[in-house]
């Protein structure tokens, strides 16, 4: 996937080699978080606020906020673990983990009733709290940590990342269940098990933890 995605950027855009990495790095960001996203326990508590407040634009401005803090702490400690370590340890690392979250992935996340506390605080404050909390050891968390440290650029990392998860998202906040009934969670699993299968295999056969 690696090899043939930066050709479709240098082909597509003209980029210099810097910049096509720079564009891999978003591009597999985007596509690796959205994908995880689908059935996962975040999507499912952004289900719940939609239905809880009917201020839909308070409760996706929160998820937005509440996504942006957590995967820039998470693409920070994974640029950080990439800098610190030695290459061949990251790379073997982010490779195994890749594929360990690949495998995470099959499994269905249960629909966790949130802490009712929080719901005083309004749709917006609910939101960033319930959802920065959720996102805690979740998938999409893990998935940024480690995209981070396979391509060491937190910015487009964290844009990538916080675009695909938003991509998954918004359209449950607006939609809810009449979208969630029509995804196939069971296919979107083993494509996302797929996925990461696969960006693992391509870490663990790179030289070093950046295939540039």
């Amino acid at each position: 996937m690696s090899i043939p995605l930066r050709a479709v950027c240098a082909t597509l855009f003209f980029l210099p080699a810097s910049v096509e990495y720079l564009m891999e790095a978003f591009f597999s960001s985007i596509l690796g978080v959205a994908i995880a996203e689908i059935g996962d326990k975040t999507q499912l508590l952004a289900l719940f606020l939609a239905a809880r407040f009917a201020q839909k634009n308070a409760v996706v401005s929160g998820i937005f906020i509440a996504t942006l803090l957590n995967h820039l702490v998470s693409a920070f400690v994974g640029v950080w673990l990439a800098e610190t370590v030695s290459p061949d340890t990251v790379k073997w690392a982010v490779g195994i983990s890749f594929i360990a979250v690949g495998l995470w992935l099959l499994l269905p996340d249960k629909d966790e009733n949130p802490d009712s506390r929080w719901l005083k605080y309004g749709a917006f404050g609910a939101t960033v709290f319930l959802f920065f909390m959720a996102e805690i050891g979740d998938k999409t968390q893990i998935a940024t940590v480690l995209l981070a440290a396979k391509y060491q650029s937190l910015s487009m990392v964290v844009l990538g990342s916080v675009a695909g998860l938003m991509l998954a998202t918004v359209p449950v906040v607006y939609l809810g269940d009449m979208l969630m009934k029509k995804i196939p969670a069971k296919a979107v699993r083993i494509s996302a098990c797929v996925l990461f299968c696969v960006l693992g295999v391509i870490t663990l056969a790179g030289d070093g933890i950046m295939l540039k």
